[in-house]
């Protein structure tokens, strides 16, 4: 269970740990902005994303999700459903242009070049990427999240051992900074959006990945470990952005601007990172969006896909700053009716959660015997799994391979049982 919890939990972080958290716009406007006040919203902001990850992992995993679609419908009322598949998808729009306003930011404040043409180069790799295969290419950017994870522990650490001799301006320079639109001057408020907002940038996914896991209890401990780990960054972060602000102050991107005050080589590798995170984020946004878009029409795909990048690309031309000031907040809002209709769901559902854990908990232990060469059902046992997957709020069809498949590839990994995968091609997952 333990290992299962923490993949599910670095999934999270990957999600959430984009190029619009490793910017550090985002803190500054929703946290930094209200001073020490701020500092305090961080706390509030992590306990929120602890509960929700926990919340909307399990979810997942009770559906068993294929796509965000699937828990809406099955957890909210038709209109609610409708209304938050239509919002997901505007949050992809919406994120997807201020990726592309961000990429021109990045470059201008690194290499003075027009931010037109950043954004530019980013529209130009995300039209060619629709034409190619885009999981690889986006497993490989990827894998560059854990360096920006790593870089900003580092900085820090940094901050500690530079902290500045006289903080009493830090504050009043803290308050002089723009706040995010639409939260009413209020802290916690501030915080709350935030954490909504967050969450609807990775909503689809965190959905879908709690859906490859048959053991709510695993996906929500894992989404509530992700939750915590993505609070204490958030935290790290905004201790660094307050303590440094002097230096940041003005910045598109204040922890590039961070980075560039330790030394000038580290800030161009760390902006040349922070572009690529972009990518990443950028055609997830309006790859998704285009297949959304184009479903039941895929041959037009291409057409949508390339025509709303352009949308976006003309959009982005507001600017980094002031998109994310107004984007955002809205996103956050969205997010909040989001988070309310999915846990009010998930409180009705909350002992047939509980039921759903222990029946399919019975499910692994039968196919683990199921799978063992050397043992095998009764025909007692088989009606045992008949009555078990009628049960289930999953179609039972559905619920029994799904915990084969996931019980085959333990037992595969372990290398302490019987089972042999290459006997049983059809349940060999890939890792």
């Amino acid at each position: 269970m333990v290992r299962k919890s923490l993949t599910i939990a670095l999934a999270f972080v990957g999600l959430l740990v984009g190029a619009g958290f490793a910017s550090g716009q985002e803190v500054i406007q929703y946290f930094i902005a209200f001073g020490y006040s701020g500092l305090i919203g961080v706390i509030v902001a992590g306990i929120v994303m602890t509960l929700s990850g926990g919340l909307l992992f399990q979810l997942g995993s009770y559906y068993l999700a294929g796509e965000h679609s699937t828990v809406f419908r099955n957890a909210t009322h038709p209109i609610v459903s409708r209304f938050l598949d239509i919002t997901t998808m505007l949050t992809l729009f919406c994120i997807g242009f201020v990726m592309l306003a961000g990429a021109g930011s990045n470059l201008e404040q690194q290499f003075d070049t027009p931010t037109w043409l950043g954004s530019f180069i980013m529209v130009v790799a995300v039209i060619v990427s629709g034409f190619l295969d885009v999981d690889k290419v986006t497993n490989v950017i990827s894998a560059i999240t854990p360096l920006i994870i790593i870089a900003v522990i580092a900085a820090g650490i940094i901050t500690i051992l530079n902290m500045p001799s006289d903080t009493s301006v830090l504050e009043p320079l803290a308050l002089e900074q723009n706040e995010a639109q639409g939260v009413l001057g209020n802290w916690i408020l501030s915080a709350v959006n935030y954490t909504a907002m967050a969450l609807m940038l990775g909503l689809s996914m965190i959905l879908v990945i709690g859906g490859n896991y048959f053991n709510p209890r695993e996906a929500g401990v894992g989404g509530l470990l992700g939750g915590f780990m993505f609070s204490a960054l958030l935290a790290i972060l905004a201790f660094i952005l307050f303590f440094n602000l002097p230096e940041v102050d003005g910045n598109d991107f204040p922890l590039l601007a961070v980075f560039d005050s330790m030394h000038p080589a580290i800030g161009v590798i760390v902006s040349l990172i922070l572009y690529a995170m972009i990518y990443n984020t950028a055609i997830g946004m309006f790859y998704a969006l285009g297949r959304r878009l184009s479903a039941g029409h895929e041959g037009r795909f291409r057409v949508i896909f390339i025509v709303v990048t352009l949308i976006g690309f003309v959009i982005s031309f507001a600017g980094f700053t002031d998109l994310i000031g107004w984007v955002y907040p809205l996103i956050g809002y969205i997010g909040i009716a989001m988070l309310i209709a999915l846990g009010i769901s998930w409180l009705r559902n909350r002992k047939r959660i509980s039921s759903e854990i222990s029946r399919r908990k019975k499910l692994a232990q039968l196919a683990e015997l199921d799978l063992d060469p050397d043992e095998g059902l009764s025909k007692q046992q088989e009606q045992e799994v008949r009555e078990l997957a009628k049960g289930s709020l999953v179609d039972g069809k559905e619920l029994w391979p799904s915990v084969q498949e996931e019980v085959a590839h333990d037992l595969d990994s372990s290398g302490n049982s019987r089972f042999d995968a290459d006997q049983r091609p059809d349940l060999k997952q890939d890792d």
